[in-house]
């Protein structure tokens, strides 16, 4: 029986090595991204307050992981969304819509009572295989 190889990919937010997380790991052909919010590049929440403008930006970051594990959106066989307010279920589902329409991954979208910041609305975990 032969062994895939693991890959961890971070991206060197302060928090990675305190918690023992990466932002990606790849076996094989599966990748695991993490639950991912909102931030920018410098680690501001992007769209305070707006659950559509806050699932645009974390699904960016999620393609963006994606890419460094060597996969892309198409690859996603499921989402999880974890939110504070499920009445903003309409808004944040509209985002997820407008870039997994085509490939349809299975998904759960549950409301949580906090998330780690207070300005976090959404925070969503994904799973990819890719495929040849």
């Amino acid at each position: 029986m032969s062994s895939m190889q693991r890959q961890n990919f971070a991206t060197g937010t302060p928090w990675e090595p305190i918690v023992g997380y990466s932002r990606a790991v790849r076996v094989g052909p599966f990748v695991y991204i993490s639950g991912t919010t909102a931030t920018d590049a410098a680690g501001k929440i992007v769209g305070v307050g707006d659950p559509y403008a806050q699932t645009v930006q974390v699904l960016k970051n999620i393609e963006s992981a994606l890419q460094r594990a060597g996969a892309g959106l198409k690859d996603v066989v499921r989402t999880r969304m974890y939110v504070t307010n499920i009445a903003d279920w309409e808004k944040i589902g509209k985002a997820h819509g407008e870039v997994f329409s085509a490939t349809r991954p299975a998904t759960s979208m549950v409301e949580v009572s906090k998330l780690i910041s207070p300005e976090i609305l959404v925070e969503i975990e994904t799973d990819a295989v890719i495929s040849d």
